[in-house]
């Protein structure tokens, strides 16, 4: 019975400095895990290269241009400031589009083939848009392909597989059909695949969104109205480009084309996108302008005035630059839905 008693007391004196240890392990881990977030949030904060974003910051797509309307790449964080409500608020996040080290990209292409382009136009899209899926394939980019005509078909998902990318660009060739043109119809069902299907990270980083509408420039016959794909556009931080086609009808006394109501509606200039005209057979040159456009953009956010996420109102927030810069912003404010 005593060598039984010695027995038990001695693993509990065991046990008791078994827990000991282990509460000093926990201690050190916990104490070590601290001081390196620590670290990491210091390194932040010196840093324009931010890596992570949470979801109580707002953030803003921003595209800057020179006086020509080259975009310009470089800039730094120092270089913008942000007003919400005419308040400057204190950047908190801040990351560029750079190939191999930046920003990810998901881009929808949305081809219309209605009886308004013709087969030889589709052809020479279809090479330069296979060349310009190659061209960026460096910025870790996911791609999907949408038609759209009397209806709206999504002939690809989002793949970063050239041949995937490949299969589906041959398809394109086949797929005209009548003469509506479902433009609105189209970018809001490409907002959508972004929003459920898009990768909203690609290594740890927000990727930027956009859609690509190619077409001549005058919808006909949607069922949606341009201000709701606006207001959605913004919702899922989107930006619309389009590349209007060599059929969007007479040019004006200075041989500029006329404007499209697809311009006139303020889809691209309320997305943050723009318009690019297909005014040569060749549309190697435009594919490469609009990729520039595209890889120069900057992603700045900030957290709202206390009060403002939960007021349900919708806050203007307006992103300047150096006085010798044009800044484009991908929407002219937020709007936190209850």
């Amino acid at each position: 019975m005593k060598t039984l008693q010695n027995n038990l007391k001695h693993s509990l004196r065991r046990t008791i400095l078994l827990i000991k240890e282990l509460s000093r392990r926990k201690f050190l881990f916990a104490a070590l895990l601290f001081l390196w977030c620590l670290t990491v949030s210091v390194a932040a904060q010196d840093s324009d290269e931010v890596i992570r974003i949470d979801t109580e910051l707002v953030p803003f797509e921003v595209t800057v241009t020179d006086k020509d309307g080259k975009p310009v790449r470089g800039l730094e964080a120092k270089d913008f400031k942000i007003f919400e409500d005419g308040e400057e608020r204190p950047i908190e996040f801040f990351e560029p589009i750079k190939r191999n080290d930046g920003r990810p990209l998901t881009i929808v292409f949305a081809l219309d083939v209605s009886g308004s382009v013709t087969g030889e136009e589709l052809g020479r899209l279809r090479d330069a848009m296979r060349n310009f899926t190659a061209n960026l394939a460096d910025y870790d980019s996911y791609f999907a392909v949408m038609t759209f005509g009397m209806q709206v078909k999504t002939l690809q998902s989002f793949t970063n597989r050239p041949d995937k990318l490949e299969k589906t660009f041959e398809k394109l060739l086949r797929e005209q059909e009548g003469l509506s043109t479902h433009a609105y119809d189209a970018v809001d069902d490409a907002i959508r695949l972004l929003k459920r299907k898009s990768p909203s990270a690609i290594k740890n980083k927000i990727a930027k969104r956009a859609v690509i509408l190619i077409t001549d420039g005058f919808p006909v016959g949607d069922t949606v109205a341009p201000k709701t794909v606006i207001e959605r556009a913004n919702d899922a931080e989107t930006s619309v480009y389009s590349v209007i086609l060599p059929s969007y009808s007479r040019l004006q006394r200075d041989k500029k084309p006329l404007l499209t109501p697809l311009e006139a509606s303020g889809l691209l200039e309320k997305t943050g996108g723009r318009a690019f005209y297909a005014n040569e057979k060749n549309f190697e040159p435009l594919f490469k302008s609009l990729a520039e456009e595209i890889t120069s953009s900057y992603v700045v956010a900030f957290y709202p005035k206390p009060g403002s996420r939960a007021d349900g109102k919708f806050h203007q927030v307006r992103i300047e630059i150096p006085k010798n810069l044009k800044a484009k912003q991908n929407r002219g404010g937020y709007e936190i839905k209850q």
